[in-house]
């Protein structure tokens, strides 16, 4: 149904967790830390946040005319309005925060949706 929406776009896929980490990947959340928003890796702690953010950037850079990104729900990397935001203690902060890469989206002044808003606005 999305894609049927999108039939007259360009479309460019992409994952920058897959990109980085492969298929499966290490599960991640989104962390509130000292230094802001990280993706930290539930099984070790690492911080996962730099090869997805170099990703980020790297893609917006080669696709420099994009002017819609509809990120994947709840994703700690691509999800619009919909990833789940933690303390350092896990305790859960908001249902509605932003992922890395469509964080970068944002900034860049990208429309932004998640793919089940935008299903919803088309």
């Amino acid at each position: 149904m999305l894609l049927s929406k999108l039939e007259d776009a360009e479309l460019i896929p992409f994952c920058p967790e897959d990109h980085a980490f492969g298929t499966p990947r290490p599960t991640m959340d989104l962390i509130e830390t000292v230094q802001g928003v990280r993706a930290l890796s539930n099984m070790t702690g690492e911080d996962l946040s730099g090869p997805i953010l170099a990703y980020a950037a790297a893609f917006f850079e080669k696709h420099g005319r994009i002017d819609l990104f509809i990120g994947k729900d709840r994703s700690p990397s691509c999800a619009v309005c919909s990833a789940r935001l933690y303390d350092e203690a896990k305790n859960m902060l908001s249902s509605k925060a932003t992922g890395l890469m469509a964080n970068e989206a944002k900034k860049r002044n990208i429309r932004c949706a998640d793919a089940e808003d935008f299903r919803e606005l088309a």
